[in-house]
């Protein structure tokens, strides 16, 4: 049986920001050679997205009740989330392998099942 899992992908994105045009590219292939072996390794990835950097969001918060919107990450932290795919796969322990691919050095990637509720 299939699950549903999200690949989520903790960055720095002013280091982002910073890297070089060909630096850039190089992380890309990165993420086409993930996608390519998850592919040839019968996983399929149905979603997934960059996102824009954390400066451009727009948070909602309940304070006493009343709704308050801002603008911004909530947190001021090194990592922010910058990007997610979405991969249905039977075998969590490749789907793992396939994503060391993209862990850099004293890096971090989250990998979680979605649950089922709401569906059906």
């Amino acid at each position: 049986m299939s699950t549903t899992y999200v690949v989520l992908l903790p960055g720095d994105e002013n280091r982002w920001e910073a890297l070089s045009a060909e630096e850039q590219a190089a992380v890309f292939a990165k993420h086409e050679a993930f996608t390519e072996a998850l592919t040839q390794r019968g996983h399929t990835v149905t979603g997934g997205a960059e996102l824009t950097h954390s400066r451009e969001t727009t948070q909602l918060r309940s304070v006493g009740g009343e709704t308050v919107v801002t603008q911004g990450p909530y947190a001021e932290t090194v990592e922010q989330l910058s990007g997610f795919y979405v991969v249905e796969s039977t075998d969590l322990d490749d789907l793992v392998d396939c994503t060391r691919i993209l862990l850099d050095e004293d890096g971090a990637i989250e990998i979680r099942a979605t649950t089922d509720a709401g569906q059906g």
